[in-house]
């Protein structure tokens, strides 16, 4: 069959009208990035004052973006994306706590996570954020020491706890390959990601060694990227295990220039977005034309991005539905390229996050932000949107 994003009524066959037209005032409201700042700053303290805020998001932001409060309710959504042929990457979507007794539990709630993912039929991916299960503080610290890059530090204390963040990580892993599901690692910002990026490697160098179960993150709107993926790849083929790579363009633009110019050091991140682009696309076909030791995670809105690496594994004569390859959108965004995908029976995920409410709204606030800043992204989702209800209407 031909694939095409055009396809609407495949694209949002599992929603309702009521879903649609919902949908369609969310993505109008969030358009406006003065809203949206606004409702970022004030739904904080609406939710502890006791106004009936909680069932507005509830009912709104969070059923249009998360799967639910618990893996019970994400099993629903699961299930109902599954009998479309969309498999689910599960990510506990809670915002990290500091302390040692949190990091453990967001740990056992991974290790949850992992043994849900092992009962469905379409869960193949668990994500995970280190900042989750380690302190930012010791994460910087890390990253930033020289000494520490080559493993020696002075304090006893700091060893002690990157121990305990291994040990959690060893757990989640140890877990993921009993029940045969992969890990998606996450990226951070560029301040606390070479010890992500070294813990990484470790896992893969032990877990990768048959198949990819292990996959690191590579942002792509960072200029080093491109130039670190190919790295990494050589360092896994002379150390014989499988490099597991996630290709995303980056979530901290702002945040990582803002630093970069109060710190008075060179921003890490491409000038434009032309040259994110660039880079991404590299990156993915140097992965496709690697494919023999290289398994990837393609987490891409980009219609272009998506289309080259369907040419891309065409050309190549890989069947579809080839377990190196695996496509990714957000729960809630770019369904005309996830169902679409799914139909053309290629391996691709929704990205699921689920946990309670009020502990998710960092989360949701990110969603909004980045949707009323990603030049187009919001338009092209509404745009789909009154697409398929004006079709819908003509059936009538």
């Amino acid at each position: 069959m031909n694939l095409s994003f055009e396809n609407t009524q495949n694209a949002f066959a599992y929603k309702s009208i009521g879903d649609l037209k919902k949908a369609r005032f969310l993505f109008s409201v969030i358009q406006s990035p003065l809203v949206v700042n606004i409702a970022t700053r004030a739904t904080p303290f609406l939710m502890k004052s006791g106004l009936p805020i909680n069932g507005i998001i509830r009912n709104t932001i969070f059923k249009q973006f998360v799967g639910g409060e618990t893996l019970e309710d994400s099993a629903r959504v699961t299930k109902q994306l599954g009998s479309y042929g969309v498999q689910v990457i599960l990510d506990y979507g809670v915002e990290a706590k500091e302390g040692e007794e949190n990091f453990d539990n967001v740990t056992e709630k991974i290790i949850e996570a992992v043994e849900f993912a092992a009962t469905q039929d379409n869960v193949p991916f668990v994500g995970i954020k280190i900042t989750g299960i380690a302190s930012m503080d010791l994460l910087e610290t890390l990253n930033e020491a020289p000494r520490l890059r080559s493993g020696i530090h002075d304090s006893e204390s700091e060893n002690a706890a990157w121990d305990r963040v291994r040990d959690r990580m060893y757990a989640i892993c140890d877990a993921a390959v009993e029940k045969g599901v992969g890990i998606l690692i996450d990226a951070e910002e560029t301040w606390i990601q070479d010890p992500i990026d070294r813990l990484a490697f470790e896992l893969m160098a032990i877990y990768n060694k048959e198949k990819a179960v292990v996959y690191n993150t590579y942002q792509l709107y960072r200029n080093d990227r491109l130039h670190f993926l190919k790295i990494s790849h050589q360092l896994a083929k002379e150390g014989n295990f499988l490099l597991g790579a996630k290709l995303v363009r980056g979530a901290y633009m702002e945040k990582e220039r803002e630093r970069a110019h109060q710190k008075n050091y060179p921003s890490p991140i491409h000038d434009n977005k032309e040259a994110t682009d660039v880079d991404f696309d590299a990156a993915a076909n140097y992965c496709i034309e690697h494919k023999d030791s290289i398994s990837l995670v393609l987490a891409s809105h980009n219609e272009h991005s998506n289309m080259n690496i369907v040419n891309q594994m065409a050309q190549l004569g890989l069947s579809n539905n080839d377990t190196r390859v695996h496509f990714s959108q957000l729960f809630g965004m770019s369904d005309h390229i996830t169902f679409n995908l799914a139909l053309a029976k290629y391996n691709v995920s929704k990205y699921l996050p689920y946990g309670p409410l009020q502990d998710v709204i960092p989360y949701l606030m990110r969603r909004a932000q980045e949707n009323s800043s990603v030049n187009g992204q919001t338009n092209r989702e509404l745009l789909l949107i009154r697409k398929e209800l004006a079709r819908r209407k003509g059936k009538k």
